[in-house]
């Protein structure tokens, strides 16, 4: 599944040919991908206007004007596991800087929406999974939707730091990599990302989550340490184009390179590469979902 800085990388690859587009036409090819596409979806998309690209947590956000519905809209775009945007004909994207290229699916089977926009560009979907999920909430309701008003911070956001990461770990007894990937407490963290900060941070995935906050209810050390290094590994994350696992690929069809630096990340009996460090990376199990770490330094 796409992480935050896949998701956001995708989101500047497609902005600079969605905002300020017209869709002249929109195609959907089936009426489902993981949910039913909302009635009448092609229909009330065409002719309106993106008027801008945003990102909340793992979702991509089309602000659309009112057009002929008469309300504004957000159209509600999530990758699922295998989904994927490419961009017909070739709108010069700048590139993502890298030797590896990963081919785009371009089975026709598998391209279930299409975005005619303006300019002679299209925007085509493309889910061989069908994971994936379109949805339209009106503007002035999607804090409320369901998908949205239990999520936590952006964590590259002013509204994420130390304080506000003590307020929702005081008293949780749950490790510190469940609490994380709780989406409640932080927006758009994921299995891969939250592997690299706990082990650049020099924090255990096992200790408990409330060892953050001291008695007073105020963070530790080691709680301003964390979030300053979830924002270092995203950042460098999205500059690297994201970690492209498997199915996942940028809209210009480029691998991420995030993979080719993980610390700990998939690389079980390696090195450990903390400075100083001589312990190795170890796998264990959590909530059935990989962690990597070093025993050695990660406390």
């Amino acid at each position: 599944m796409p992480e935050l800085p896949e998701v956001e990388t995708v989101r500047r690859g497609l902005a600079p040919v969605m905002e300020d587009r017209r869709i002249l036409a929109a195609v959907a090819r089936r009426p489902d991908l993981r949910w039913p596409l909302p009635e009448r979806f092609a229909e009330r998309l065409t002719g309106r206007r993106i008027l801008r690209l945003g990102r909340r947590a793992k979702y991509l956000l089309a602000d659309l004007d009112a057009g002929a519905e008469g309300t504004p809209e957000v159209l509600v775009m999530h990758l699922g596991m295998s989904g994927s945007f490419r961009i017909e004909p070739d709108a010069g994207i700048p590139q993502t800087p890298g030797d590896f290229v990963m081919a785009r699916s371009k089975a026709a089977a598998h391209d279930h929406v299409v975005f005619r926009l303006e300019g002679g560009v299209e925007v085509i979907y493309n889910d061989p999974r069908r994971f994936g999920a379109m949805l339209l909430v009106p503007r002035a309701a999607l804090d409320e939707h369901p998908l949205f008003r239990d999520i936590g911070p952006e964590p590259l956001g002013g509204g994420f730091d130390a304080q506000s990461l003590a307020r929702e770990l005081a008293g949780r007894r749950a490790p510190l990599k469940a609490a994380l990937l709780d989406q409640k407490v932080v927006a758009g963290l994921g299995n891969i990302y939250v592997c690299e900060a706990l082990h650049r941070a020099g924090l255990s995935p096992e200790r408990p989550a409330a060892s953050l906050v001291t008695a007073a209810g105020k963070p530790t050390a080691a709680a301003r340490r964390l979030v300053e290094t979830i924002r270092l590994v995203l950042e460098e994350a999205i500059a690297a184009g994201g970690s492209t696992l498997r199915d996942h690929a940028q809209v210009d069809g480029t691998l991420g390179y995030f993979q080719h630096t993980f610390r700990a990340y998939d690389r079980e009996g390696e090195a450990c590469l903390n400075p100083g460090c001589r312990g190795t990376i170890a796998r264990l199990v959590q909530s059935g979902r990989s962690t990597f770490y070093c025993a050695a330094c990660q406390r």
